[in-house]
């Protein structure tokens, strides 16, 4: 580690309390208090390498899709396993979806497949925390907070480490924020001990409502075009008045936070990417026209104005949803609810996005990535539900040059335990920091100036990354 690298420690200041000594409340914005997150990128203490991906979507099936029911059926186990669902061939020979995907399956030469993805772990959050980070969490128990000692997720790393070169908004997050029953949030959702300036940025919107209206992302309605240009020309004249009066590294990063509102504000291609209207209804039908398709046309549009990362959390669906199984937990009504509601949303969504993306160029470029935090349990319980089940699980992945048409690792006859190619998370998140161009060997400093590794020892996935 370089002696000379600077940590990020030193007086932190409320966005209250900058309003109090500068008074820019009269600048008429609130994008600063949803951007005050990225405006620091701190100091890798080793190179980082560059990888075939320039951009990440990852699509978050949050409850834990069951492996049966998608990615890894078992035509051949007791009734009590594989319920009501056939399996049916894909593109490729020899590989077979759940009757449930049928366009994934018309898409398979596209994908990768991970069958054997293993956390260990029971409970939404923890599991989640350790898919999100790549990090084992210390707890396992289910409703953990998140605390200032987490690990940064990966979306954070990825914003913070590679950050965009053509869009204030670097990684994000929509419409919402994982949380379990009663919004109890997740931990490793954020920047972590690394701090707010690391946080991803989270939208909270509905893009199934035109025109989009996203918290902290459009003008006051009182502050026209031009009265916002001499706003900006008043923030230019305090800066040296706030470098004159205090000289704390906090200021120079609130003085950047109003300077980035300001750029996003003015960014054209980032600001058109939100009108979502301008998509010709045949292509936003072909996506869903509900909150996840939506979401990923939305991701897409952000992808191609430069953002580098975007994650979409699958969004509850509130009084809609079946009661003892909301999002993808399934612990009531397996059956129904995937071949009804979950996997028709997610199969045409998943295949149009990988589709769309190559026919504009795009895949060869941009890593895709569908998982949960965990699968479902073999045997259906006596309600018809899979209950929770860390111990094997599927995800699928396109783009950024990985083998199309493969399948890693394998489960048991009941879909039950990996009996080959475990993968762990470390080793998934390390493949998406290679890919991404940041190497998984790489440090960054904290705010105590103590060197931290990316990854928690991971490596990539050879038959993704290579020898």
């Amino acid at each position: 580690m370089n002696p000379s690298v600077q940590s990020c420690s030193g007086p932190r200041h409320t966005r209250r309390e900058w309003l109090h000594v500068g008074g820019l409340g009269a600048l008429g914005l609130t994008l600063p208090s949803v951007l005050a997150h990225t405006t620091e990128t701190l100091p890798i203490a080793t190179k980082s390498g560059f990888g075939r991906a320039k951009s990440c979507i990852l699509l978050f099936l949050a409850g834990g899709p069951p492996q049966h029911e998608t990615f890894d059926p078992k035509p051949d186990a007791p009734s009590e396993v594989r319920d009501l669902f056939r399996s049916i061939p894909t593109s490729v020979p020899g590989t077979h979806f759940c009757e449930t995907l049928p366009h994934s399956a018309r898409i398979a030469h596209r994908l990768s497949v991970i069958r054997s993805m293993t956390t260990e772990i029971d409970a939404h959050s923890t599991s989640g925390a350790f898919m999100l980070t790549g990090y084992e969490p210390a707890s396992k128990a289910e409703n953990v907070p998140p605390g200032p000692q987490d690990w940064p997720s990966i979306a954070s790393v990825i914003g913070a480490l590679k950050p965009s070169t053509r869009s204030p908004m670097s990684s994000v997050v929509l419409p919402e924020i994982l949380a379990n029953d009663g919004n109890i949030i997740w931990p490793g959702q954020d920047g972590g001990f690394m701090g707010s300036a690391w946080h991803p940025l989270v939208m909270r919107c509905d893009p199934t409502r035109l025109p989009m209206n996203i918290e902290g992302l459009t003008h006051l309605v009182d502050v026209p075009e031009v009265r916002l240009d001499d706003r900006r020309n008043l923030l230019h004249q305090m800066d040296a008045h706030f470098a004159a009066g205090i000289g704390s590294g906090s200021v120079a990063s609130w003085d950047q936070t109003h300077r980035k509102a300001f750029d996003l504000l003015h960014a054209t291609a980032s600001r058109r990417a939100f009108d979502l209207e301008r998509e010709p209804i045949t292509v936003r039908a072909s996506y869903g026209l509900h909150k996840f398709g939506q979401s990923a046309l939305l991701a897409r549009r952000l992808i191609e104005s430069g953002t580098r990362l975007v994650q979409i959390n699958w969004p509850r669906e509130g009084k809609a949803e079946v009661a003892g199984s909301p999002l993808w937990d399934t612990h009531a009504s397996n059956a129904s609810r995937v071949r009804d509601v979950l996997c028709p949303q997610f199969d045409r969504t998943f295949a149009t996005l990988i589709e769309d993306l190559s026919d504009r160029g795009l895949l060869d470029e941009t890593l895709v990535i569908a998982m949960g935090e965990f699968g479902r349990s073999p045997k259906i319980n006596a309600v018809g539900g899979r209950d929770h089940w860390g111990s094997c699980f599927s995800l699928a992945m396109a783009g950024a040059g990985i083998p199309g048409g493969s399948i890693i690792g394998a489960s048991d006859r009941v879909g039950g335990f990996p009996i080959s190619r475990p993968i762990r998370p470390r080793d998934f998140a390390a493949t998406i920091f290679h890919l991404l161009g940041v190497s998984p060997s790489a440090e960054y400093i904290d705010p105590l100036g103590r060197p931290r590794p990316v990854t928690d020892g991971g490596s990539p996935i050879r038959e993704l990354v290579g020898s």
